[in-house]
């Protein structure tokens, strides 16, 4: 399936790897990079102090700027490139219905109407799982500024309404991995087998992890 896949995303929460992910696929598979810009969301680092404040400006923002980025990505491919993406833009009200407020939720729904281009439907999905107390680690490792204030129940939660959202979708073929047990980021060996199953995946979802 590999070979044939233009357009691939990598998706999962927060600290499973899948920005890291994303940029070594399209390195190894030579295709446009198009990445999520959180550090270019002015009122990100205010919501994690301040979620009931800020969580609709920066869910308006993050739509922008997705709708924006889905834009290049479909330029990229109608030029005949292949594109890696770490975002799919089905999964944005995921985080609506997690921080907003009914009346807030409302106009989000609003605005995405109006905002979301024709679907542009990846040819792979590729979802990245791993464990609230792993992602708050891969966090807090990482160091980012705007992240200090995440705390391990918010990723608990963000989690579980991934792990609900993918048990559902079937817009493209997924791949599901166990970022628990295998770390196609940095290890090397385990990135190699990672891209052999995808290579030989036949089925529309498919499940991996260490026996």
């Amino acid at each position: 399936m590999l070979d044939k896949a233009r357009h691939i995303v990598v998706e999962g929460p927060i600290g499973a790897g899948k920005t890291s992910l994303a940029r070594r696929l399209s390195e190894r598979l030579n295709a446009d990079l198009i990445l999520e810009q959180p550090e270019a969301n002015p009122f990100l680092a205010r919501f994690y102090a301040d979620r009931e404040r800020w969580a609709l400006a920066t869910q308006i923002e993050f739509l922008f700027q997705r709708t924006a980025l889905l834009g290049e990505a479909v330029r990229a491919l109608d030029a005949g490139q292949r594109v890696v993406s770490d975002f799919i833009l089905d999964k944005d009200p995921l985080f609506a219905g997690l921080n907003l407020d009914e009346d807030e939720t409302r106009l989000y729904e609003r605005l995405f109407t109006e905002l979301r281009p024709a679907p542009l439907r990846p040819d792979l999905v590729i979802y990245l799982q791993a464990q609230p107390d792993t992602l708050i680690e891969r966090v807090r490792k990482r160091g980012l500024d705007a992240e200090r204030r995440i705390t391990e129940h918010y990723l608990a939660t963000v989690s579980e309404r991934y792990a609900r959202f993918f048990h559902d979708f079937d817009s493209a073929p997924l791949f599901v991995i166990n970022a628990e047990v295998l770390n196609p980021v940095d290890e090397d060996d385990d990135f190699e087998l990672i891209l052999q199953r995808l290579q030989a995946m036949r089925g529309y979802r498919e499940y991996f992890s260490y026996a």
